[in-house]
């Protein structure tokens, strides 16, 4: 089943369990549109060439939605007893995520929700805990940068003009600073870095030093949640302002073209091993939870678990664990990996004029922590 939004990589993954658990002799249904056709009883078993040539193709062939179990357990229990399912696979965003995290907690009230339980996380954001890669990210992040270098070529026929980018990701900043970091914008506006109006001038003093030098383009990337107030519109209007019209600023929207066509070959490799892994898992869960009359009762909460990608490992955490390392306000973990790349980011940024004096002499600077390494 699929719930959340699209993300390259998604099929991929559902190709590959798909052939896992028909390898392992079990059977296996497809739900269609997320949680909305499990209600609605549209679940259809899948064979082996159903998945062809899935590997390749972007989207969510199953269909999804954002919709969550919330107040519909006994439509979703009754479903589960009448097709007799007995494993369930989510692939998708922090609503997959969630999705999973509710069944588990109603198990005292549904015998049908003890059954083991996984989650494929699949979104472009990067907003999941457990894993420090999602499935799409990165044909999301490769899709940014190019059109980030495709605007940045389409000025040059232009003098002295900054571009203000807006990405998406919700609340979570992964996009916008890896995509700065890529295209080597001049700064990355993100929620996670609480920013004022102080901190916009500073770095639009930044930029009047670099365009009163030898650049004739500037590059602002700002994530869709950075800030309520601060809109990219905003943006615009106080970069122009406090340029003294050195140089003019236009906005870009990027919108759903960030989701991409075709997933790069790293989400697809993951999407892969993720869908076999997430298969295996099943399967032993399965055998572990197996009753003598042939019902299933996984009750552990080792049962139900995201599977996630940490370092060069896979690496299964039941979701509820994950539940204290969740803000779920933000849909976002309370600690991400990336945030440690954001100085490294500000140093290559800055213009040289903010490292000397009047008279040249280095200025000695505080020294920054740019350890990236991933415990």
């Amino acid at each position: 089943m699929h719930v959340g939004s699209p993300a390259c990589g998604i099929n991929a993954a559902t190709r590959s369990l798909v052939r896992t658990i028909i390898y392992n002799g079990d059977r296996i249904f497809g739900v269609s549109n997320g949680l909305v056709g499990l209600i609605a009883g549209q679940l259809k078993p899948m064979a082996w060439s159903d998945v062809i040539g899935w590997c390749s193709q972007g989207g969510a062939f199953l269909g999804m939605n954002r919709i969550t179990p919330e107040g519909k357990y006994p439509e979703i229990a009754r479903r589960l007893r009448e097709f007799n399912i007995q494993g369930l696979v989510v692939i998708g965003g922090f609503e997959a995520y969630r999705t999973v995290l509710s069944l588990t907690t109603e198990r005292g009230s549904y015998q049908e929700f003890c059954i083991p339980m996984a989650v494929i996380p699949s979104t472009i954001s990067n907003n999941m805990p457990g894993t420090e890669y999602t499935i799409g990210a990165d044909t999301s992040l490769n899709e940014i940068t190019k059109i980030c270098d495709l605007i940045r070529d389409s000025a040059r026929g232009y003098k002295k003009r900054v571009f203000i980018i807006e990405t998406m990701g919700g609340f979570c900043g992964y996009l916008a600073t890896m995509a700065a970091m890529a295209a080597g914008a001049d700064s990355a506006y993100i929620f996670e870095e609480k920013f004022n109006v102080r901190d916009m001038q500073r770095d639009c003093a930044n930029m009047v030093a670099k365009m009163s030098d030898v650049i004739e383009r500037g590059l602002v990337l700002r994530c869709e949640g950075a800030n309520k107030n601060y809109t990219a519109d905003f943006m615009q209007r106080l970069y122009e302002e406090e340029s003294n019209g050195l140089f003019s600023c236009r906005t870009c929207i990027l919108g759903h073209a960030q989701q991409g066509g075709k997933p790069t070959p790293f989400d697809r490799c993951i999407a892969t091993e993720m869908g076999i892994a997430c298969g295996q898992f099943i399967h032993e869960q399965m055998v572990k939870s197996l009753q003598t009359d042939g019902t299933m009762l996984a009750v552990t909460k080792h049962s139900a678990c995201m599977l996630g990608m940490i370092g060069p490992e896979y690496k299964y955490t039941s979701v509820e664990d994950l539940s204290h390392q969740t803000e779920f306000q933000y849909r976002t973990p309370k600690n991400q990996w990336w945030m440690k790349l954001r100085p490294l980011l500000r140093i290559l940024s800055t213009h040289d004029s903010a490292y000397t004096t009047d008279n040249k002499a280095p200025v000695h600077q505080q020294p920054v922590d740019i350890n990236c390494t991933v415990n």
